[in-house]
């Protein structure tokens, strides 16, 4: 039976999850505040409306007929679209807003962890006052990270000892509207993820992937959404052992099982430290740019995951492709502190060559795709080895070119895989 889905969002990760259910029977829909071309290429309808207008979104799924959702970013999970859309009929898959507050309330995810006994949670202390939390900076014996309790794509975590001072970590704590702050012991080691498709109270793991944040080669300067990531042909990396692995996999079978009908996808981003596989947080939906690792080599039918997740079936078992992924994000110039928009977006689905390209925040003229200030498009490319990956996602970045953007070529490199192996040799020693 063919399914009608509605598809909230309109980034790059909503665009490798339009591409993956474009190869399933289903007539594909979706809205977004952005109009992404390359959704809009493979949909049969495309709405351009505010995605946390829970109103407006269960109009145009009840419009098209919709028989199952995706809800894509974390803004209208927040908002409560999936609670909104399961309230008119419309399977969402995608947590409600209470469940989602495991990604959206940083202070309830450390309360959470440390209630429910769920490993990997660091030292933490949650505050309203932000002179109380200057003076918990004063004493603590250590680093901490500071992070504000709601979202901030991505971008508002400070890290005492490695991008601050202790000093500017107080000024940035003053100088904030934030409401509440968590502060946490700074986790020292390399950094993965792994996402886990989740419904019926069972968890489908998926490959962990090294996400990028630092805007910068060498992983320097400001954090960004992320500059781009990469994965192996097995399930770890090549920093990590399969026990690392299934560490992990372990805390997300604990919080699946501590969470209330949990749906939707659970994200785990974890520290491995000398100390073993430590949670940095979790997120309520796929990572990007994880996703653009993860969905081009999944094997099973992704419908087939959200229909069972509706009907109340057993999740289908995971299967990949033995392939190794190496996604680059182009962005504007001055990303992510002065973004120049208005550059032309000289790479196509056409000439990319062997890599995969998805579409994030661009602006489609009569003339052509064009730059705005956030993340425009991203690469993937995907091989025997993670260094043949990298090789085509660097051949399809050079048909972009380097006006007006900015991209990471160091993501996926030799000299960067040693890099992280060296360094958790150093922690295990």
């Amino acid at each position: 039976m063919s399914e009608t889905v509605l598809l909230v969002g309109g980034g790059g990760r909503e665009h490798a999850i339009a591409r993956v259910l474009d190869d399933s029977d289903t007539a594909l829909y979706a809205c977004a505040g952005n109009r992404n071309p390359g959704i809009a290429r493979l949909a049969d309808g495309f709405e351009t409306l505010e995605t946390t207008n829970t109103t407006a979104v269960v109009s145009y799924a009840e419009e098209v007929g919709a028989t199952l959702a995706v809800v894509g970013p974390e803004g209208p999970l927040a908002a409560g679209v999936a609670d909104a859309l399961n309230d008119a009929g419309i399977y969402a898959f995608g947590p409600n807003a209470d469940e989602a507050r495991i990604e959206t309330d940083k202070a309830y995810q450390r309360r959470f962890m440390r209630e429910h006994g769920v490993p990997g949670c660091p030292d933490f202390e949650t505050f309203d006052d932000m002179e109380a939390a200057c003076e918990f900076i004063d004493d603590y014996d250590g680093d901490l990270a500071v992070k504000p309790a709601g979202l901030t794509g991505g971008k508002g975590v400070k890290v005492i000892g490695d991008q601050v001072t202790d000093e500017e970590a107080k000024e940035y704590l003053r100088d904030s509207d934030y409401d509440r702050v968590v502060l946490e012991e700074r986790l020292v080691g390399e950094e993965f993820t792994v996402q886990a498709l989740v419904a019926n109270d069972q968890l489908r793991v998926t490959p962990a992937v090294q996400d990028h944040k630092r805007a910068y080669e060498g992983d320097e300067g400001p954090n960004t959404g992320g500059m781009g990531s990469y994965s192996d042909a097995g399930l770890e990396l090549p920093f990590m052992t399969e026990e690392d692995y299934h560490e992990a996999v372990e805390v997300l079978e604990a919080t699946v099982a501590a969470l209330d009908d949990y749906r939707g996808i659970l994200y785990g981003q974890f520290m491995l430290t000398a100390d073993g596989v430590k949670v940095i947080e979790f997120n309520a939906r796929f990572g990007d740019p994880e996703a653009m690792n993860t969905l081009p080599v999944l094997a099973t039918d992704f419908l087939d995951v959200l229909v069972a997740a509706r009907e109340g079936d057993d999740l289908p078992k995971l299967t990949f492709a033995p392939k190794a992924t190496v996604c680059k994000y182009a962005v504007p110039d001055g990303y992510p502190t002065d973004p120049e928009a208005g550059a032309k977006v000289k790479i196509s689905e056409e000439n990319a060559g062997d890599a995969i390209l998805f579409y994030a925040s661009v602006d489609e003229r009569d003339d052509g795709i064009y730059t705005t200030t956030s993340r425009s498009f991203a690469v993937v490319g995907l091989g025997e080895s993670i260094a043949d990956a990298e090789e085509i996602a660097e051949d399809a970045l050079s048909v972009a070119g380097e006006e007006g953007l900015h991209m990471r070529h160091d993501i996926g490199t030799e000299a960067l895989l040693q890099r992280r192996i060296d360094h958790v040799q150093e922690l295990r020693n």
